[in-house]
């Protein structure tokens, strides 16, 4: 059922309680929210965070390894 929120001068908006309880927002294991842009608007959906101690190092070592890979196929251009 759509909703209407408002947008605070800050950014922030507060989604209502109802839909918080029917999607186990309102946890605290749910706190925060990935956003993600869209051609049709803005879509948000739940994200569990993980203390980095828990990541195994190999886990780690493989995002930096990628990351530097996708870093080294990029084009820099001069202006």
């Amino acid at each position: 059922m759509p909703a209407t929120i408002q947008i605070s001068p800050r950014g922030t908006i507060t989604l209502p309680i109802g839909l918080r309880r029917r999607l186990k927002l309102d946890r605290k294991d749910h706190s925060v929210l990935l956003v993600e842009e869209r051609p049709d608007g803005i879509f948000l959906h739940p994200a569990i965070t993980v203390p980095v101690r828990d990541i195994p190092a190999s886990a780690i070592k493989k995002w930096v390894r990628d990351d530097e890979a996708d870093a080294a196929s990029v084009k820099v251009l001069k202006r």
